[in-house]
């Protein structure tokens, strides 16, 4: 098998059964401890359930990654080799691993939180990642690192707080997380990166496993476990690094790109959780409100209060994210339009969904009444 294919696959594996043996005795843990996410009235669940099974995502998606290169120089083979680019963005993957856990079981503040989140989003243009072109998008192509550089750091803390924001029913987070980290693996595959896929693939693994315990675990059997903040960040930070990733001009990493605008398949990748988040931020800046104060306009309220059961309401999302890659490819790729108004198509086809979902819930609002 070619090694290309082979080791992201013993990755994944790997990170897969690490995660599937862990995950009962976390969840063991998480019952002593009595950690718990307590239903309210802004959250959809109605019995305690272990907030702790995304603490899992980092330590299973490394011990993947570590597999690999035991395993290459048991082979004779040249294993990964890291620098200091690698050692720092890994150091910030731990500073929102540890940010995660202590809010996870203690409680801590949102702004002790955002500021961690800079600090981490900071890491990347540190080593020298970060978004340098637009490929022709509302008509800029190249941009300077100063441009760049805080561009960097607010999509990366843009995409964190999405997936953090938008993990509110079973499966969202997680389902919307496969979609994206397995479309990059099979991106990077095909421009024969060879790292690249090892990291995503570990993470895929991990990721897998636990929407199996999110979605099919039984609350009375003690089986069922959602992300917390420690998985959700941890899930955000990783997809916000493959976009960037992706979407920097760099041929000396990619030599193989097949895609004229990268930065639009990074885009498309986290349509749903980040227009989400920027249109209950905007909304609640309207009323006068703080952009994190807590309410339920997110979209997976909307569904749930046009009559969608939980189940429907995800399928619904994962299916608006899966119709928003295929069009985009389709419009970009096939009927060669330009991503400027590939980008405005989707922010239309975006805000009617939304109008309609508002129309629905306020006649099941007005029935009730």
């Amino acid at each position: 098998m070619n090694s290309i294919i082979l080791y992201p696959l013993i990755s994944f594996i790997v990170s897969l059964a690490v995660t599937f043996i862990a995950m009962p005795l976390l969840l063991r843990f998480c019952k002593e401890r009595g950690l718990y996410d307590i239903p309210n009235d802004r959250k959809v669940h109605k019995n305690k359930i272990p907030r702790m099974g995304g603490v899992l995502f980092a330590p299973s998606m490394i011990i993947g990654m570590v597999a690999v290169v035991v395993i290459m120089i048991i082979r004779g083979e040249n294993s990964i080799h890291f620098g200091l680019s690698t050692a720092l963005l890994f150091s910030a993957l731990f500073l929102i691993f540890a940010i995660g856990l202590i809010d996870d079981i203690l409680g801590l503040d949102a702004k002790i939180k955002f500021a961690i989140q800079f600090i981490a989003a900071l890491f990347m243009p540190l080593c020298n990642l970060y978004i340098n072109n637009l490929y022709g998008f509302c008509g800029i192509y190249e941009i300077p690192a100063y441009v760049g550089y805080p561009l960097t750091v607010f999509i990366s803390l843009l995409i964190i707080n999405a997936i953090n924001l938008i993990d509110g029913i079973d499966g969202l987070a997680s389902g919307l997380g496969i979609i994206c980290i397995a479309i990059f693996t099979g991106n990077f595959i095909s421009m024969n990166s060879f790292i690249y896929p090892i990291f995503t693939m570990g993470m895929l693994g991990s990721l897998i496993a636990f929407f199996y315990f999110n979605m099919f675990g039984k609350v009375e059997k003690g089986t069922k476990t959602f992300m917390g903040d420690t998985g959700s960040l941890i899930l955000g930070y990783v997809i916000a690094f493959l976009c960037i990733k992706f979407a920097m001009f760099n041929p000396n990493v990619f030599t193989d790109s097949f895609c004229p605008c990268p930065i639009l398949i990074s885009y498309t990748l986290v349509i749903i959780p980040v227009f989400d988040l920027c249109r209950v931020a905007v909304e609640r800046l309207m009323k006068h409100k703080g952009i994190f104060s807590p309410d339920k306009t997110h979209m997976h309220h909307l569904f749930l209060a046009s009559g969608f059961t939980m189940h429907r309401t995800l399928i619904c999302m994962l299916g608006l994210q899966i119709f928003f890659n295929i069009i985009n490819g389709i419009l970009y790729f096939v009927c060669d339009i330009s991503s400027t108004i590939v980008v405005l198509f989707d922010i239309v086809c975006y805000i009617i969904v939304v109008l309609i979902l508002k129309k629905k819930a306020n006649q099941g609002s007005a029935v009730k009444g």
